[in-house]
């Protein structure tokens, strides 16, 4: 919720799922600009949710956000193709920044999951 409001202050129009399954029908039904997505999740897990998007887009931008860093799952994700891997502990302008660097201006409208 504090990520969804500090990104909703920044300008980008955020959309929340409270589970895996539920995230991965919100992705099939917007195709957001950009997926947050955290690695521990009711349902169906973060690797799990990656791997249903890579079989449906190579290509979309997925940020895992997760407060649990482990190099094995670390390594998943990114074999998987994920863009960034951001621990929650690090700074929410740690996640500005790496939103910028995906999306031109600081108005630009981005839809997060």
């Amino acid at each position: 919720m504090l990520t969804d409001r500090q990104l909703t202050r920044l300008g980008h129009d955020v959309s929340l799922a409270d589970n895996g399954w539920n995230g991965l029908e919100m992705y099939r039904r917007e195709r957001p600009d950009v997926i947050l997505l955290d690695v521990n999740m009711p349902g169906m897990n973060g690797i799990e949710v990656l791997t249903q998007i890579r079989t449906l887009d190579s290509t979309q931008p997925v940020f895992v956000l997760t407060g649990v860093r482990s190099p094995q799952t670390e390594r998943q994700m990114r074999a998987l193709g994920v863009s960034e891997f951001l621990v929650k502990d690090s700074s929410m302008r740690l996640l500005e920044d790496t939103l910028k660097r995906y999306f031109s201006g600081p108005t630009s409208t981005t839809r997060c999951h």
